[in-house]
């Protein structure tokens, strides 16, 4: 059975715009040890305040299945192991398992560490042989093992049998650069396995030249058992090995077992749970577990898909948590549409005059600029219109928006009016925000929210703007993506204008009348 190890607290965090608090290291070690993750990464005790107090906090925890994993380097040289601070400090961490990573590359020994080859494999040696002492499980990481291989194989085979006599329980072969490719690592990785047929070996690699998934893959096809990477592909530079793709190839493609192989399912649900924690936008694209994953926009391929799960899909998309989606765009056919309504709610007659409108006018409105790939409120009220089977929740019956910089104390502030029929009854309101688009959202939501209170808990997510036609300088045509959500639900709506102002008023009012779609 393949160990998965997970850095995402620690080589994870060392990407750009990737931080975590305590507490959202501890909450994604729960999540991890739910997902049946073997091996957690917490951080470099002594490297900041915040892995020494995620060290003392992660004790109180009630892990069913991982094992808690502390990381640092290889003792100094010239100094004892039992001297070593950095050491001690991998000890007071309290953790059932210590990772070290120690020099293979000369490169590095003799230019970098400035010490002898001799000194470097005593390093090694004391470093591990001290911690399984101490009653810790070491998993030895063989930094830029690949680079010290190729140069100087002997040395670098001699920097894991340093580990291996002292005890280790895994050498792991890192591609610290991220610089290799497959034939690279399966060479390297055979020859490992060969001359150390007892000892388990790992691969950690980085993805700088695009291929840390496949090269992880390739490896463990050569007889790696413990694969190291990070949710999303977090991590320095352009990022580690992508354990949200590598997991799913390994189980559903490789025929391989591991422990976290029955909460497979579960796996989209802890990639956004990962990235909402580090504040980033998920990747639409990532393989298994983007929302772009198994869309499909093409009419051909929206219709055989439908016949046919599996004729342009990989894999089953609830094996990973994910679904099937239908974009619907000018390159939709019919096929396409009847999709995306049954997706949205509605049922749609293949033959009817109204699926013909509809494909129609949806193909007329992207020609003049709206997009309904990330608008699904949009469509689904254009749908209903079209349909007879929705009815506004308020008349439209005019706006206006006055921008004002104020000189005395060098303020902006944003003036928004509007009037709207609600239920028989004008209704007329005045807001005001940095903004106008603020401004204007926040008129229309106090003109309604006396009769429809529900419009309270929804929130304007996201706001978008992209010029259509930019030889036409300031009047060129603008569309406004607008993202909404209430906490429960996210969705899209979409506006399109000469005047931008314009364009955002009829994503705005889509937004609106989509959430109250939902609650009639």
């Amino acid at each position: 059975m393949l160990k998965i190890y997970d850095t995402t607290l620690r080589d994870g965090t060392q990407g750009e715009g990737v931080s975590f608090s305590v507490t959202d290291k501890l909450r994604i070690t729960e999540k991890l040890d739910e997902f049946g993750v073997d091996y957690i990464e917490g951080g470099w005790p002594g490297s900041n305040p915040r892995d020494m107090a995620y060290f003392q906090q992660v004790r109180d925890l009630k892990l069913e299945h991982a094992k808690i994993a502390a990381f640092g380097s290889t003792r100094r040289a010239g100094v004892p192991v039992e001297q070593d601070g950095q050491i001690q400090l991998l000890l007071d961490a309290g953790t059932p398992v210590v990772t070290i990573f120690g020099k293979t590359w000369l490169l590095h020994v003799t230019e970098v560490i400035r010490t002898t080859a001799e000194e470097n494999l005593a390093m090694i040696a004391d470093s591990v042989r001290w911690l399984v002492s101490q009653g810790r499980e070491v998993v030895y990481d063989a930094e830029h093992f690949f680079d010290g291989w190729f140069d100087n194989p002997d040395y670098a085979m001699s920097t894991l049998a340093a580990a291996a006599e002292a005890g280790a329980s895994y050498l792991v072969l890192c591609d610290t650069n991220g610089g290799r490719l497959v034939g690279d690592i399966e060479r390297a990785t055979a020859a490992v396995r060969a001359r150390f047929p007892d000892t388990p070996v790992g691969i950690h690699a980085h993805n700088d030249s695009g291929v840390g998934v496949a090269v992880s893959l390739a490896a463990v096809e050569q007889g790696a058992v413990m694969i190291q990477g990070t949710l999303n592909g977090y991590g320095e530079r352009v990022g580690n090995a992508n354990l949200t793709t590598i997991v799913p190839n390994l189980l559903l493609k490789m025929g391989h077992d591991a422990f976290c192989a029955p909460n497979l399912a579960r796996l989209r649900e802890l990639s956004l749970f990962c990235d909402e924690l580090a504040n980033l936008r998920p990747d639409h694209k990532a393989p298994f577990v983007g929302r772009s994953a198994f869309t499909h926009k093409g009419g051909t391929h929206a219709d055989a898909t439908k016949k046919v799960a599996q004729s342009y899909q990989h894999v089953e998309p609830t094996l990973v948590g994910n679904v099937s989606r239908v974009l619907v765009s000018d390159q939709a056919g019919r096929s396409s549409l009847l999709l995306k309504a049954k997706e949205l709610g509605i049922e749609l007659d293949r033959t009817s005059d109204a699926a013909r409108q509809v494909i129609e006018e949806v193909k007329e409105l992207e020609h003049r600029g709206f997009e309904f790939e990330a608008a699904d409120g949009s469509l689904r009220l254009l749908l209903s219109r079209k349909l007879g089977q929705h009815q506004d929740h308020f008349e439209f019956e005019g706006y206006r928006v006055i921008v004002e910089r104020r000189a005395a104390d060098n303020s902006l502030v944003s003036e928004a009016t509007v009037k709207l029929r609600i239920g028989g009854e004008s209704v007329h309101t005045v807001a005001e925000c940095t903004g106008p688009i603020g401004a204007l959202d926040k008129a229309l939501r106090l003109a309604i929210e006396r009769m429809y209170p529900e419009i309270r808990d929804m929130q304007l997510r996201d706001y978008k703007v992209r010029i259509l036609a930019g030889g036409d300088g300031a009047n060129a045509r603008t569309r406004v993506l607008i993202e909404s959500g209430d906490g429960r639900e996210i969705w899209g709506t979409v506006g399109v204008s000469d005047n931008i102002v314009d364009a955002s008023w009829q994503a705005i009012r889509d937004s609106v009348e989509f959430k109250l779609l939902r609650k009639s």
